[in-house]
């Protein structure tokens, strides 16, 4: 079984614990959590109250914070990180072109998906300017569980790195049909793992469907996913199927020499 992303080893030397405290004081920031004072960064970051504000201070120096003394929130500085990677990486580069054609022959918003932690990155998108679902914006991160294509991604892990997600990572419960309990989800992805493509019905958001589809290399890794949303009309699922499904499937395999 592929998996989705691996992490470098490094030597306990060159390991710089500024630099990751640093990090994850930055990554506390959240939509849920949008602005935040020493205590709260703290707690979320794992680290002591006093490293933490010295920490926020020193990332509102730099620009990456804004304060108004008591709390702090990100800055626009932020996406100068997240613009060079969607500018430089290859992976959106060479995704970006099928999604404007699918979109362009489809009619619909298609978005290709990177898995990190409990969530996934839209790393290129392409669709009509209306906005169908709530979240669906390039750089935007969702719940792996809850979306079709974290699903897919989840699905591509071998059992030991499900098992260690499962461990560290709550499903969250989003809509009614969100898969919240562990053991219907290992379920669900032994069934995503055959079928080799995921729907999911309003598990993101009420009246919204997506349609994943994994997109491997030619050595059969697993590198992200390809999905479309549509409403959840009464024929939004026989379209899927019919038209969709198909639609995505060949352009995953269209990729694959590419990836």
């Amino acid at each position: 079984m592929s998996k989705t992303s691996s992490t470098p080893a490094i030597a306990r030397p060159d390991f710089i614990e500024g630099m990751a405290r640093g990090m994850a004081v930055l990554e506390s920031f959240s939509t849920e959590r949008q602005r935040l004072n020493a205590t709260l960064a703290a707690q979320r970051a794992g680290i002591t109250r006093a490293a933490a504000r010295r920490h926020l201070l020193t990332l509102a120096h730099l620009g990456y914070l804004e304060t108004d003394g008591s709390h702090f929130w990100l800055s626009p500085k932020v996406l100068r990180l997240s613009g060079s990677y969607l500018a430089s990486a290859r992976l959106p580069r060479v995704l970006q072109p099928t999604l404007n054609r699918l979109s362009m022959q489809m009619g619909e918003s298609f978005s290709a998906t990177v898995l990190d932690g409990d969530e996934v990155v839209i790393v290129a998108r392409a669709g009509p300017t209306r906005v169908l679902a709530y979240g669906v914006h390039l750089g935007a991160r969702l719940p792996a569980h809850a979306t079709s294509t974290g699903l897919v991604l989840l699905a591509a892990l071998s059992e030991g790195a499900l098992a260690g997600w499962l461990e560290v990572h709550r499903l969250a419960r989003l809509t009614p049909h969100t898969l919240v309990d562990p053991e219907s989800l290992r379920v669900a992805l032994k069934r995503i793992r055959a079928d080799d493509f995921c729907q999911a019905d309003q598990t993101h958001e009420l009246g919204v469907q997506a349609l994943a589809v994994p997109l491997r290399n030619l050595k059969g890794d697993t590198l992200a996913a390809l999905n479309v949303v549509v409403g959840a009309a009464r024929n939004g699922s026989e379209r899927l199927a019919r038209e969709l499904l198909p639609a995505l499937q060949e352009a995953a395999r269209e990729l694959r020499p590419l990836l």
